[in-house]
């Protein structure tokens, strides 16, 4: 079942170690404008190699929704606000990026694989194709000897 929250409002999201991020809600229009925005940045035709890819798109979205964040400072200890650099330097911190991609990102990304898990086609090669081939009905002559 799909739960719609209908609420627009930025929620607050516990990344672990002291940190967390006031995020909106990541929309579908948020979603288009993170890949356009991957697009324009990668070179070609707009693939970059798996993982980089990811981390890439991860980074675009983060810097669209984060609106205010707790824990973070400067060296001195001092509040800094969000800014683009200082959201993908908190994502270069693997622990954060893995708890922003799993609680924030990753919810979004599960409903859109949902529907690449639809039925077998009936055409084609698929374990839930219909079988084709018909079983033969008696049994072929044994080739002569001699």
């Amino acid at each position: 079942m799909i739960r719609l929250d209908l609420s627009r409002d930025p929620k607050w999201v516990d990344l672990g170690h002291g940190v967390r991020v006031l995020a909106a809600p990541l929309t579908s229009a948020v979603m288009m404008a993170a890949r356009s925005d991957l697009r324009e940045a990668l070179p070609g035709d707009g693939g970059a190699a798996g993982h980089a890819a990811a981390v890439a798109l991860v980074k675009a979205i983060a810097r669209m929704v984060i609106r205010d964040w707790d824990g973070i400072g400067d060296t001195d200890g001092n509040p800094l606000p969000p800014t683009p650099e200082r959201i993908d330097a908190l994502l270069d911190l693997p622990p954060l990026y893995d708890a922003f991609e799993r609680d924030l990102v990753g919810p979004a990304l599960l409903l859109a694989d949902e529907k690449n898990a639809s039925a077998p086609s009936p055409n084609g090669i698929s374990a839930g194709a219909a079988a084709i081939a018909k079983p033969a009905r008696r049994r072929a002559k044994p080739a002569p000897t001699g």
